[in-house]
């Protein structure tokens, strides 16, 4: 494994690993898809998540990490990222739930995140997960040889406003592979200290729009992981894990 300032490029053997383990993620978030119905409390997602990580004999990325209690995050309606899978809190028609799910395959890190409706929602809320995915797979088309990061930041951003949503600002994406977490961080906008990175060969990186039907600040509950809107307007959360490769960007976990 090379580095190039700073950030981890992956050789080929490294991709397929990453490629499996994201893999994994993706077949556990459609399994928790299909299983959303009003009635549900949102720690049967938790439930599915164990079970599916068992059944592929992968660790769960997120639990324990920095003290993270549980293998999914589950976030609903106003609750951006970080939410707690609860046996309190029911899933009732008319929400939308995101689920962001992480696992390991020998060391390599998978993460990807999708949001669901949950039975029949507004029109608002159906608009705001399309743009947010949308926002998604034009930040990922960016993600190529020759681009630079702030490409994939512009990208979000660009199609993100056009459409009026509010940009969560306080969380980004990162870099990923050995570690959860790795360089660079990836904003979904661009700013003054946007990170200048020309995209190379090898770099995979967890692109993750956070997008609001109103402002784009955000509170951190009391169990001072979830967090949610200020003004408790929808938010929307949509991510892939991509490499950059010489023939374009690999979204691994489709």
């Amino acid at each position: 494994m090379k580095k190039y300032r700073g950030v981890f490029l992956k050789n080929d053997n490294e991709l397929a690993l990453m490629k499996q383990a994201n893999q994994i993620v993706r077949q556990i978030l459609e399994a928790m898809g299909r299983a959303i119905e009003p009635g549900r409390p949102t720690m049967h997602f938790e439930d599915i998540a164990q079970e599916l990580c068992k059944k592929h004999d992968v660790r769960p990325a997120f639990q324990g990490y920095g003290g993270f209690p549980y293998a999914l995050c589950c976030s609903v309606n106003e609750e951006v990222v970080h939410g707690f899978p609860s046996k309190k809190r029911i899933l009732r028609e008319g929400d939308i739930v995101s689920f962001d799910m992480g696992v390991v395959v020998e060391g390599f890190h998978g993460d990807a995140a999708r949001t669901y409706p949950v039975g029949r929602i507004s029109e608002q809320a159906e608009r705001l997960l399309r743009v947010t995915a949308e926002s998604l797979e034009l930040g990922a088309a960016a993600a190529k040889p020759g681009n630079n990061l702030k490409d994939v930041s512009a990208a979000v951003q660009k199609h993100a406003e056009a459409n009026g949503m509010g940009i969560v600002k306080r969380f980004v994406g990162h870099g990923i592979g050995l570690r959860l977490h790795e360089k660079p961080e990836i904003p979904n906008f661009v700013g003054l200290n946007s990170p200048d990175l020309p995209l190379q060969p090898g770099m995979v990186l967890a692109i993750e729009p956070m997008l609001t039907l109103g402002a784009d600040d955000v509170d951190i509950l009391e169990d001072e992981w979830t967090a949610v809107t200020r003004d408790r307007s929808l938010a929307a959360h949509f991510e892939h894990s991509v490499a950059v490769t010489p023939r374009g960007p690999q979204i691994l976990d489709s």
